[in-house]
């Protein structure tokens, strides 16, 4: 048990520097190329104001990292019942983890479909809303966008980055999720058979 609640504990710190980036990549999104004038003048795509990456990826992602790094530092190796507990409430908030990550992926890439606002010949539009995500791979188009500048390099840059940082956040939430499942139904099992053993 105390070597599943080691391995619990390495997933909740590989989570925090994951959320921290999510939302680290969905603040530089309300601010292209670092400018503020855009959010002034709510120039910003839609979905930017979903937070995939603030809220789904990054907040709600705290929950599991503190959960499982507080269980790591549980000093109740040898009360199983409790101990069975505390791994019923990590697979609660693997459950939260695997939600939060899902929600960023399908934001970003619904994002990526979307592309980016901009100011074209045409006024202030979403050029490449209609094209099913063909422009990401024809950057001879992404010259449309005269405002802000390199604004759909900026975008599929970043909510790139948020769709790796989802998927790796899923797998870990779901590694905890099979670990506190097989640790919660398993272990009681086998200590029951120890103690009649011992008995």
């Amino acid at each position: 048990m105390c070597c599943s609640v080691g391995f619990a504990r390495s997933l909740g710190l590989a989570l925090l520097p994951l959320a921290l980036c999510c939302i680290v990549a969905n603040l530089m999104l309300l601010f292209p190329m670092g400018e503020i004038t855009y959010i002034q003048q709510d120039r910003l795509a839609s979905y930017i104001w979903y937070f995939g990456g603030l809220g789904g990826g990054g907040l709600m992602m705290l929950v599991p990292a503190v959960v499982f790094i507080t269980l790591g530092k549980c000093s109740c190796c040898w009360n199983e019942s409790l101990m069975v507990r505390n791994m019923c409430g990590s697979v609660l908030a693997a459950v939260v983890g695997l939600v939060g990550s899902a929600y960023c992926f399908i934001v970003s890439g619904y994002a990526l479909l979307q592309g980016p606002q901009c100011f074209t010949s045409f006024g202030w539009t979403y050029p490449f809303a209609n094209h099913g995500g063909r422009y990401l791979f024809q950057p001879e188009t992404w010259a449309r966008c005269l405002q802000p500048a390199n604004i759909v390099e900026w975008n599929i840059t970043l909510l790139c980055v948020l769709l790796g940082l989802a998927v790796l956040e899923f797998i870990i939430c779901l590694l905890q999720l099979g670990n506190g499942l097989v640790n919660a139904v398993c272990r009681p099992c086998c200590y029951k058979q120890e103690y009649s053993l011992n008995a």
